[in-house]
This record gives C-alpha cells, structure tokens and sequence, in this order.
C-alpha cells in the first residue's frame, strides 16, 4: 500500500519512451498567444496583468544591472507556476517533484550568477566569503563555511521545490485514500474527511504558487548579490 502512494511521482513512460518532456512543453502550449488587435480579449488582458505585476516584484530588489534578467526570470516563474498548478489535477504528472528536473533549473541558474559575480565585481563576490572585522584566528574557519553555504544554495533550491510539492501530494492522496474507506462505514466521518481534503486542496494551490515564487525571488536575490 505504501509504495502505491508514492507511485505517482514515477516518471510516465510510453512504449520505453518517458513522457516527462510532453509534461514540460505542455504549459507552453496553453498560453494564449496576444493577436494581432488593439483590443485584447480578457484572459490576455488578465495574463499581462497579472504577469507585469509578477515582474515588479521579482525586479525590486535588483538594480538595473539585473534588469536583464527579467525575462529569463519571469519564464521560469510562469513556467514553474503552470506545471505545479497542472500537478494537482487528477491523472497528471508533476514533473517538478523530480529531483532532478529541479536540479537542472537550480543549478545552471546559480552557477550564471556566480558567474557574473566573478566575472563583473571578483573582489566583491570574494568578499562576501569572509565577513568584514573577523578575527585572524576564524578565518580560515568562516571562509569553508562560507564556501559551503554558497555551494549548498542550488541544493536548497531544488530541494525545497520538491519536497513541498511531494509532501503535499502526498498528504492529498493519503486524506482522499481516507476519505474513499470511510464512505461506507461512517459517512459523517468521510464528509468531515472531504472537507478537510477540500481545504488542503486550495492550500496546495497556494503553494504551488508560492514555491515557484519563493524559486524565482530567491534566484534574483543571489543574482543581486553579484550583479
């Protein structure tokens, strides 16, 4: 029975061939592209909204140097939105509850923009490795310290977004197993259980808008350290 629970976060194959890059592409394909009018219809006039006000979060605590990262930032935000949000509908698959696919967006992105540190402002993103006023004998300690916090941030990253989703999977299928059993014994208590299940429900779409989020703003924050 356990093992059935965990079973849905299996990468889905067809004839040998996995099915997790149809589930990447998908959200792409539900965009509605903007037409060729003066006068948008609502759900384009809702997504600019709602995508301008994304982006004025996400470019607040960067300087104009990490305006350029705009676009890269609010893709990957969208994007990271729509595949969680597509998770939660039944028989689907999540594939940011993929360690790896998590793993691949953090790590690249990280690495970029340490990158940048070193490459625009080298004694700056040094510096950030040893704290100013440390006394002679904690150097050599802060400094491993400090590199290790700084290696460990793509494995926060990635690390974060799935074990939320996964948790919150989870606990939907464990409640609504639940919920299915008690039905016919005590359906007070399958209501009660419903119920439950409901409101966990739009708790997980909260959170599966606020990790990709949470992803995305601290990425702008690493980069504003080296931008």
């Amino acid at each position: 029975m356990m093992t059935s629970f965990f079973d849905q976060f299996a990468s889905p194959s067809f004839l040998g061939i996995p099915l997790i890059s149809i589930a990447i592409a998908l959200p792409w394909v539900l965009f509605p592209t903007p037409p060729a009018r003066w006068v948008n219809n609502r759900l384009i006039t809702l997504q600019t909204w709602s995508i301008n006000r994304f982006t004025n979060q996400l470019l607040l605590p960067l300087n104009v140097g990490g305006h350029k990262w705009a676009l890269l930032l609010t893709s990957l935000m969208v994007f990271l939105i729509v595949i969680n949000m597509l998770g939660l509908l039944p028989y689907t698959f999540t594939p940011t509850t993929q360690l790896s696919l998590n793993m691949g967006l953090a790590v690249p992105l990280w690495l970029a923009t340490v990158i940048i540190g070193m490459r625009n402002q080298p004694t700056a993103a040094l510096g950030h490795l040893l704290p100013e006023g440390t006394p002679l004998p904690l150097i050599p300690v802060l400094i491993i310290i400090e590199t290790i916090s700084l290696f460990i941030r793509p494995l926060a990253l990635g690390v974060r977004l799935t074990a939320n989703l996964t948790a919150g999977h989870l606990l939907i299928q464990l409640i609504a197993t639940a919920a299915f059993v008690l039905a016919p014994m005590m359906p007070t208590v399958a209501i009660l259980t419903a119920t439950v299940l409901f409101l966990l429900t739009l708790l997980e779409v909260a959170v599966a808008m606020i990790q990709a989020y949470v992803f995305v703003l601290l990425l702008s924050l690493y980069l504003q350290e080296n931008v």
